[in-house]
């Protein structure tokens, strides 16, 4: 049997003291009509309060794109960097100045990669659901960037191709820094342009394709198109025009 020493047993007994002290002021402060301490409320950078959004459309309805295959990206891929970002946050709300910097950059570069995949995801999402039949200011602002609709499209869908079989994002983004609209290529998700804001957007990761269409990412590319919801799209346009206008300098003020 385990002897204690006469310092271990004072030490045991003093954090019972003052356990019982602290205890017993609660007690009585409540007692003398007193309120409990107030828990210390998390910040919200590490609150982790981050929510799955559900699918915007029938699952079911969707062209060339089963509901098993949209269901098991949202409900895995999708969920899962929801979750993960949760994790992330709750890990970097133990950071402290001693944190060791190699685990706070392994930290921030996934906060990072988990934040754009759920931002991406939900955009994903969102811009589809449509009949695909292109509509709205979207196609005017197109052909006043690229000259044509067809133009545009075939480098969006090149670009995708480029992508097939491997991973990464094909963004048609508002640039807030130029003001005009760009396709950007993103090779995974810590590649987004700085200031675009996602107009649209098609997932080229192969967990969005393969069950349904195996290596054949231009089938898919094909399905994508056709369910494109354009409405969703004019949305978030007029919504960067916004966003643009509000962040114009004030005529008449010096730098």
């Amino acid at each position: 049997m385990k002897t204690i020493s006469r310092r271990d047993a004072l030490g045991v007994l003093a954090v019972g003291g003052a356990t019982s002290v602290v205890a017993g002021s609660s007690r009585s402060s409540l007692a003398q009509g007193g309120t409990a301490p107030a828990a210390q409320a998390i910040p919200p950078a590490y609150a982790g309060k981050h929510e799955v959004v559900p699918l915007p459309f029938n699952s079911a309805k969707l062209k060339g794109i089963s509901e098993k295959m949209i269901v098991s990206h949202h409900d895995n891929n999708y969920a899962g960097a929801v979750k993960n970002l949760v994790k992330v946050e709750e890990q970097l709300a133990s950071v402290t100045k001693d944190t060791p910097v190699f685990v706070l950059n392994g930290l921030k570069e996934r906060e990072l990669t988990f934040t754009n995949s759920k931002v991406l995801h939900e955009h994903y999402f969102g811009n589809l659901g449509g009949d695909g039949t292109p509509s709205g200011g979207i196609v005017d602002e197109v052909k006043a960037v690229y000259g044509d609709w067809g133009r545009w499209e075939a480098e969006f869908r090149q670009t995708g191709a480029a992508l097939g079989g491997g991973s990464g994002w094909v963004i048609l983004d508002y640039n807030l820094h130029t003001g005009a609209i760009r396709t950007y290529w993103s090779g995974g998700h810590s590649q987004t342009a700085a200031t675009g804001l996602p107009l649209l957007v098609m997932d080229m990761y192969e967990h969005a394709y393969q069950m349904d269409y195996g290596a054949a990412a231009a089938k898919y590319i094909d399905a994508f198109f056709t369910n494109v919801n354009w409405d969703e799209v004019n949305r978030r346009l007029a919504a960067a025009r916004a966003a643009v206008a509000a962040l114009r300098p004030v005529a008449g003020r010096k730098p």
